[in-house]
């Protein structure tokens, strides 16, 4: 005999990951995924202006996006759980990486409706793995009982850290291109006019996307799965939509999580549609309302991520019962809307001050919410269905803020617009004025690695509770952008 000590399996290195270095890489792959999303926010609309597109044409482009990642969200989530976390971060990545650099590059409106096509797709990928693994190597290594939520609020601070980050240098890189001996314009020469300063920013993101892959790929071990191919998978999707419905419906506290998140994307679709109008309004002009939302913007995504670092500090608060703390955060998200509605119709001179804190106050809620609530979610599902729950979360949220858009896109201007907002996500927040239920979750399938639905108490969930398990987290900005047109609420984009 050799001697030599057999490579350690998945599992074995999947367990032997600490709870600190999974924290660690979940949030690394968090900030890597969102930061080339962030640097395409602020050139996004203007380069697709620049190439000559009409606005109706951007709102195919914005169409194509939200629609691929509706139809999609549910059916990849089950991909996840069929075929492990990191194939799939892997290919979202790669998708996304597509994406920006036809955005880049694109002249024509179907080779941007085919960017805007691949950015949905990896979009959906993305909703749920990365989250999924942190919690399966968590629990791997310290049982079903361990504390997620720092980590799961560490993810989602990330996320808007990069957003933030993302959101101004991709403003900035434009303009600085233009300064000095202008190289903005030698690449446009150079080029042909295929590269353009408002270029740069989605060539910059693409780069930080092939990082993003090789990272995925060499820093998420996750333990063997029965096989599963790519046709078993597609085979298993109506299975895998059938029983995440069900199990959406009949649990108590995923119809919390669900019904909330169409809430928050409320709120948020409510001031994606109507900060930048007003911000104009009140600058005097378009150009100068757009730098100055840019800024509120970048802000609002860096406030997020802090409610979401505060979030385990709210439980505290809240006496130790998340579902207390989710209620408290969802509260002043909603007291934040009001606010702004408030100063919708007054001249006051303190007006502008109150409105951009109201702002503030709705994004720190929405932020500290979102890890309390899905530290509920996971306590209520198993490592076969993580992804697509979360999944389920982010269909809530595309779905209903699209139908929120036109609803306060309808309203009069003034208050009512954002009263409309903020009853809504009052309304989500008295769904956890009650306290948890405790036990099993209801009965429904759970969604196994073949795709396949299994009959509930068929045996213990990863989080030690009978029966099937089937999610807010980084995921409605694409969810209220994506919804109104474009972003996370778990999913932290503005």
């Amino acid at each position: 005999m050799s001697g030599a000590r057999p490579r350690p399996s998945g599992a074995a290195e999947t367990a032997g990951l600490d709870p600190r270095t999974a924290r660690r890489r979940f949030v690394a792959v968090s900030f890597l995924f969102w930061l080339p999303l962030g640097l395409y926010i602020a050139p996004h609309v203007l380069l697709l202006t620049e190439r000559g597109l009409a606005l109706s044409a951007v709102a195919v482009c914005f169409a194509a996006h939200s629609t691929t990642v509706a139809v999609l969200e549910l059916p990849t989530g089950g991909f996840s759980d069929a075929m492990g976390r990191r194939v799939v971060l892997a290919a979202a990545g790669l998708l996304n990486l597509a994406a920006l650099v036809l955005q880049g590059l694109g002249t024509t409106l179907w080779v941007l409706v085919l960017a805007n096509v691949l950015m949905g797709s990896g979009r959906a990928l993305s909703s749920g793995p990365a989250e999924a693994w942190y919690v399966d190597t968590v629990h791997a290594h310290s049982g079903p009982g361990a504390e997620i939520r720092t980590g799961i609020a560490r993810g989602h601070t990330a996320a808007a850290v990069a957003l933030a980050v993302g959101t101004l240098l991709g403003g900035l890189l434009p303009w600085l291109l233009g300064l000095g001996a202008d190289p903005g314009s030698w690449l446009r020469d150079h080029t042909s006019g295929l590269v353009l300063p408002l270029s740069v920013p989605m060539l910059v993101g693409a780069a930080v996307a092939a990082g993003f892959v090789a990272y995925v790929l060499t820093a998420l071990p996750e333990p063997p799965r029965p096989r599963a191919t790519l046709g078993a998978a597609l085979r298993g999707v109506p299975a895998t939509v059938a029983a995440g419905v069900r199990l959406g419906a009949r649990d108590a506290v995923l119809r919390r999580v669900l019904l909330t998140a169409g809430a928050v994307a409320t709120g948020l679709v409510t001031i994606e549609l109507l900060a930048p109008g007003r911000v104009a309004d009140t600058t005097g002009a378009a150009e100068s309302g757009a730098v100055v939302f840019a800024g509120l913007a970048a802000a609002g995504f860096a406030v997020n991520g802090l409610g979401s670092h505060l979030a385990p500090a709210t439980v505290r608060f809240a006496g130790g019962r998340p579902e207390r703390a989710v209620l408290v955060a969802l509260g002043a998200a909603a007291a934040g809307l009001v606010l702004l509605g408030a100063t919708a119709a007054t001249g006051h001179p303190l007006a502008p001050v109150a409105a951009v804190t109201g702002y503030l106050l709705v994004y720190v809620g929405l932020g500290a919410a979102g890890p309390n609530e899905n530290e509920l979610m996971h306590h209520r599902v198993d490592t076969t269905a993580r992804a697509t729950a979360l999944s389920l979360q982010s269909l809530s949220l595309q779905f209903v803020g699209g139908a929120a858009g036109f609803v306060a896109g309808g309203l009069p201007t003034g208050p009512l617009p954002w009263l409309f907002g903020a009853v809504v996500v009052a309304g989500g927040a008295l769904l956890w004025a009650g306290r948890t239920p405790a036990g099993p979750p209801a009965a429904a399938g759970s969604v196994p690695s073949s795709g396949a639905v299994t009959p509930a108490g068929a045996g213990p969930t990863a989080d030690g509770v009978e029966g099937a398990g089937v999610v807010e987290g980084a995921e409605a900005a694409e969810g209220a952008g994506s919804a109104a047109g474009g972003a996370p609420a778990g999913d932290p984009r503005p």
